[in-house]
């Protein structure tokens, strides 16, 4: 049971545009957006974050390995099961989300990527330069590198909201590992 009310009946009225805008996205709104929409500037906070690393560099692909990793590491149910069906619908294979849960890719930019926050988040962002230097020898440039920081920093919000307030997962459920 939620910590907090899920609104379906009472959504403050500030919250309402971009509950539209979500319900428009998912065909549904999703359990963690309803429990977030109690908090208006909360709300618009992490739907302009979602919707503006959407536009990125990384990729809708390389964005969902990412907050995949980062909910296994937090033990975030909600946003492990999310974010593997939006992985799915962004390219990813199921074995690709699975790898990316414990920072793994094929592929060495995603893989070096993946290390890469994972370390931010585990390290509480004390990296060194030579963490930096492999995401430029993977090509990842000053963009590139500003963006992973932000999905860091969007992932541990989501996830925070979600463990903390225990928000019930609506998306199928995917095992932590």
């Amino acid at each position: 049971m939620s910590r907090v009310n899920i609104q379906t009946q009472h959504i403050p009225a500030a919250s309402q545009p971009q509950i539209d805008q979500i319900q428009q996205a998912f065909g549904a709104t999703p359990n963690m957006f309803k429990a977030v929409a109690n908090s208006p500037v909360a709300l618009q906070s992490m739907w302009t974050a979602f919707g503006a690393l959407g536009k990125g560099t990384l990729g809708a692909k390389l964005g969902e390995q990412i907050a995949v990793a980062i909910a296994n590491r937090n033990r975030c149910e909600y946003c492990l099961a999310a974010h593997t069906v939006l992985g799915q619908k962004a390219g990813a294979s199921s074995a690709e989300m699975s790898a990316a849960q414990t920072g793994q890719s094929s592929d060495a930019r995603t893989a070096t990527a993946l290390a890469f926050v994972l370390k931010v988040v585990e390290q509480r962002a004390q990296i060194t330069d030579s963490d930096v230097v492999s995401l430029r020898e993977a090509d990842f440039g000053d963009e590139q590198i500003v963006e992973l920081m932000a999905h860091v920093a969007l992932n541990l919000f989501t996830n925070y909201i979600n463990v903390a307030l225990d928000i019930p997962v609506d998306f199928p459920k995917v095992s932590l590992k």
